[in-house]
């Protein structure tokens, strides 16, 4: 149904094989960014469900150059994935939080490549100002380029409770000011945050009215050596059942509109340091799951979306 898949949700990957006409994969770069929720700039200590990696996944040491973690990761997947062609990936904490100058150079770094097409920065609104995104938009001609912001939830209350450092206008504010300058915007949300179902598609409705170019799906989770952990062994939070994450997420991407693509529906962290639920280790019976869903359903991405 999406880009000549079978999908009934717009797959990202699916989108830029289908733009590229080619495997396309993100490359992952740590460039040793900090974060100024745990730095002591907003706050200590950072959000709650944030680990030592600052939601990093997986990839290379920011002991490599930039250059060298672009060179490995492409010899990586290419042998792994029959890759092709690939985006850098800035995901380690807020990648936006040095003086332009710095940035410049650093993302310059990560597209020195042939077989690099395209450039995603992960980020928070309040790392944000008007010299960066015209650097970040000075990229767009030559790379597909996007800037990801972490937002969680449109809810206040909850953004207060995850100890975020920021409000929704705060995120209103950056979202608009990077689209002024054409820039492709992700906007990661997370399910289970203390939140009822229908605060949760309070969110997916607003994000369908900004009309947001892409969306990653996570589903809260408890990794070693945070806060959340602790939280969580007070017996003070339940998490999603499987089942039930499988069904809200169904519901959520039927809000949204066809266009806006889907980065990410199930997500695990390192699985040697997950904690619970324990499901999320088994990423791929999610996804199997959530198309199952679907089709059970006679439902799609948009299905609730009206369009003007």
């Amino acid at each position: 149904m999406f880009n000549n898949t079978d999908k009934r949700y717009n797959q990202y990957s699916a989108h830029l094989k289908n733009k590229f006409g080619a495997k396309v994969y993100k490359i992952t770069l740590d460039a040793g960014f900090s974060c100024p929720n745990r730095d002591g700039t907003i706050s200590t200590g950072g959000c709650i469900f944030c680990d030592e990696g600052g939601s990093f996944s997986q990839a290379h040491s920011n002991l490599l150059s930039i250059e060298q973690q672009v060179e490995t990761g492409i010899e990586t997947l290419s042998a792994r994935f029959k890759a092709q062609k690939f985006m850098s990936y800035f995901q380690a904490y807020s990648n936006t939080y040095k003086p332009v100058k710095e940035l410049e150079k650093i993302y310059n770094s990560a597209l020195n490549h042939p077989d690099i097409v395209g450039i995603s920065i992960g980020t928070r609104p309040d790392c944000i100002d008007n010299d960066k995104l015209n650097l970040i938009a000075s990229l767009k001609d030559d790379y597909y380029t996007w800037v990801e912001y972490g937002l969680q939830s449109i809810h206040n209350k909850t953004l207060e409770k995850i100890n975020r450092g920021h409000d929704f206008d705060c995120f209103l504010k950056a979202y608009e000011q990077t689209k002024e300058k054409g820039i492709n915007v992700c906007v990661h949300v997370i399910f289970g945050l203390w939140e009822t179902y229908d605060e949760i598609m309070q969110t997916a409705q607003k994000l369908a009215d900004l009309k947001v170019d892409g969306v990653k799906i996570h589903m809260l989770c408890a990794l070693e050596n945070t806060k959340l952990a602790n939280i969580y062994r007070a017996g003070e939070i339940d998490f999603m059942s499987e089942d039930e994450y499988v069904k809200t997420t169904c519901d959520f991407l039927e809000y949204l509109p066809k266009e806006t693509t889907i980065h990410r529906l199930a997500g695990n962290g390192l699985k040697q340091n997950l904690i619970a639920p324990r499901w999320l280790g088994a990423k791929f019976d999610c996804l199997n799951k959530i198309d199952k869903e679907f089709i059970k359903r006679n439902s799609h991405q948009g299905l609730k979306f009206i369009y003007n």
